[in-house]
Parts: structure tokens; C-alpha cells; sequence
């Protein structure tokens, strides 16, 4: 592990070197539309949706994904990941014939998968310090390895309010005192369950992936150390419009890109690490 290699003539690497990183053993794409989840408003919002005649979802952000991960019995390496999605949604409210009220409420949404994780017996511990880190339940959960979960914001796809008398809209058994503070934050006010004439249902679309990871150490080639070749440019005191003069014209600001370069820019740049220039003709 320690032994030196000398590079050669033809770039070959310098040294082998262990590093600790994250391995990923397993993960997965997903592609979810949710559809008629139920929308959590404060008092205020709730207030000006009773007197909705229609809604529409104009944005919808993804706050924050919380995991769980627990071993699958009778199949070992594999444990199954536990997520809830909490997301951000704008509704424009029409009240009338006059322009729409913005609202911002939350909504949530649970989603289950398994994965492959390997395992490991060895409990790990860290030195860097955290005030009252102790926790019990996670104490025992050391040697379990890591979920990751990459998620866009998600696509807005519909919106609908629902009168609660209505022979379709159900309750539910959602808990407000579930959602954590962090998320809570968000919002301007409470979120209020209960007492409410209407309800909002939106649906919406998202992309994620989700992975097991565990911190092991590997040996790698090593090329030589990643210095920086780049200096940093800054504006001086005396003269701050140097750096402005540095700063290319935003032409693509002035003259949007066709669909078409798109498409070609993306295709090429795959394939051989540049544009196509301005035509996607092949040859």
C-alpha cells in the first residue's frame, strides 16, 4: 500500500494513495407523480382558500427529505430506506374577478425502497465534536451505511380546491406536531388541521436518486496534487471597473438560444467535449 510508483513518460499516475471516502454499494432512479396530495395552510391561508372559486399551483420547492434506514430480515446487506418528502407549495388563489391571492402551504409525501447496503459489524466514531451528540438510537446504528437522496424541485402538474362536504374529499390521519421544527420555519405562521370549509389537492412530479453509501478506504493512483492553475480576479479600490472589463458580453441574455442548440450542445458535448457551433446537421 505504501509502495511508490514513478510515473513514466506517457502520464502514468505517481503514487498509489488510501483515501476515506464514500463508496456507493447501490442505488436507484425514480420518476413519482403524485397526484391529488393534500395541501397543509396556516390560519391566514386558510382563511382566503374558504373563499376560493378556483386554485393553481404556480411553484412547488422541495424543503427537505428525511430517512430511516432499518436491515431487511432474511436478506443480508439489504435494508430498506424510509423517506418523507416535505414540499413547499404556492398556490395563486382566485377569490373573484380580481387578480389571485398568493398562499403557501406544505405538502407531504412518503415513499419506500430497498437497496443493497453490504454490511458491517465495526461501530464508528468520529472526533469531531458535537454538543449532546450521544443519542441512543443512533449510537446503535453506527455500522449501518449512509442514504443519500438527490431530488430537483418538483414539476407542478395540477391544482384543485375541494369542498369538505363533498362526497370525495376523505380525511385524513395526518399529525401537524409530526413535522419538524426545521420545516416548520418555512412558513410565516402555523399550519392549522381542522375547522376548514375547503381543502387544496395539487399534483406534482418529481425526479430523485437514492443511494447507500458506506465510509471505506481505497487505494488509488495519485497523478500529483490539485493545485490551482487559475488566478482569482477581483476589483481593485483604485479602479473597480477592471474587473467589469474582464466580463464577456451576455450575448445568449440579449439573443435566447434556439431549441435546437440546445439539443446539439448537449449531444455534442457528450460525445466530443464541445458544441456543434450554430447548425445540429450530421454528417
Amino acid at each position: 500500500m505504501n509502495e511508490k510508483c514513478c510515473s513514466n513518460d506517457n502520464g502514468g499516475f505517481k503514487e498509489a494513495v488510501c483515501i476515506h471516502t464514500d463508496k456507493v454499494y447501490d442505488s436507484c432512479r425514480d420518476k413519482d407523480c403524485l397526484e391529488n396530495i393534500r395541501v397543509y395552510l396556516t390560519a391566514c391561508g386558510q382563511d382566503i382558500v374558504d373563499r376560493a372559486i378556483n386554485v393553481k399551483c404556480t411553484k412547488a420547492e422541495i424543503i427537505w427529505v428525511f430517512s430511516d434506514i432499518e436491515p431487511v430480515p432474511f436478506n443480508r446487506g439489504f435494508y430498506s430506506v424510509d423517506l418523507k418528502y416535505f414540499f413547499k407549495i404556492t398556490l395563486a388563489v382566485f377569490t373573484g374577478l380580481g387578480r389571485p391571492t398568493e398562499v403557501e402551504g406544505l405538502a407531504t409525501f412518503d415513499k419506500k425502497v430497498i437497496l443493497f447496503g453490504s454490511e458491517g459489524n465495526a461501530k464508528v466514531f468520529a472526533s469531531k465534536y458535537k454538543q449532546d451528540a450521544f443519542d441512543p438510537q443512533m449510537w446503535k446504528k453506527t455500522n449501518m451505511p449512509s442514504a443519500v437522496v438527490e431530488v430537483v424541485d418538483p414539476i407542478a402538474l395540477g391544482a384543485k380546491v375541494v369542498d369538505i362536504h363533498d362526497k370525495c374529499c376523505c380525511d385524513d390521519d395526518f399529525d401537524l406536531a409530526s413535522i419538524p421544527d426545521s420545516v416548520s420555519r418555512v412558513f410565516d405562521d402555523n399550519l392549522i388541521l381542522g375547522g376548514e370549509q375547503k381543502r387544496v389537492f395539487v399534483s406534482i412530479g418529481i425526479f430523485s436518486i437514492i443511494r447507500l453509501e458506506r465510509r471505506v478506504m481505497l487505494l488509488i493512483p495519485a497523478y500529483d496534487f490539485c493545485v490551482p492553475q487559475k488566478e482569482c480576479i477581483g476589483a481593485t479600490d483604485d479602479n473597480p471597473c477592471d474587473l467589469f472589463d474582464r466580463i464577456s458580453f451576455p450575448v445568449d441574455e440579449f439573443f435566447p438560444p434556439e431549441r435546437g442548440d440546445f439539443d446539439c450542445d448537449s449531444a455534442d458535448e457528450r460525445h466530443h467535449g464541445e458544441g456543434c457551433g450554430c447548425s445540429c446537421d450530421r454528417d
